[in-house]
């Protein structure tokens, strides 16, 4: 993997004031822009989250294969494969995980012709933070006690 770019970031350590999180949770981001993609692993991965990420949906999907995620974060409009056909191919491999779905505009046309996706959570853009972890928090309280594999 190395080819492509995957990237696994530590991060910095969150604040005393943050609530921290289960730090078995790992989170795989998928975004291909370089500016978002940065932001959703400097926020996640400071409040004590293991982050991985992917710039596109073929990378993510890759990442997916090889590794065990708590949370799928991933945008919509990605080349190579959007967040709806990386979702398409995780339900075809029955693999439950929880997903957020973020975009600028939430595609409900294309979200409707699948109605069996698994979409835990939506975030438009532009979203603060602070949307993002209360967001993520949300899903992961809500999914907790679920046993993910890898594909």
């Amino acid at each position: 993997m190395s080819a492509k770019e995957f990237s696994k970031n530590g991060g910095r350590n969150g604040t005393a004031s943050q609530i921290s999180p289960d730090l078995r949770h790992r989170i795989l981001v998928a975004e291909d822009d370089d500016d978002i993609r940065r932001l959703n692993i400097e926020v996640l991965a400071g409040s004590g989250y293991k982050v991985d990420a992917a710039a596109d949906g073929d990378t993510a999907w890759d990442a997916l294969r090889l590794n065990h995620y708590h949370l799928l974060v991933t945008d919509y409009n990605m080349p190579k494969m959007s967040g709806v056909e990386l979702l398409v191919r995780l339900q075809a491999a029955r693999v439950a995980m929880p997903v957020i779905l973020v975009s600028g505009t939430i595609p409900m046309e294309k979200l409707k012709r699948h109605p069996r996706l698994q979409i835990d959570a939506t975030l438009q853009k532009p979203y603060t933070p602070d949307e993002l972890l209360a967001t993520v928090r949300k899903v992961l309280n809500a999914t907790d006690g679920v046993s993910l594999g890898a594909v």
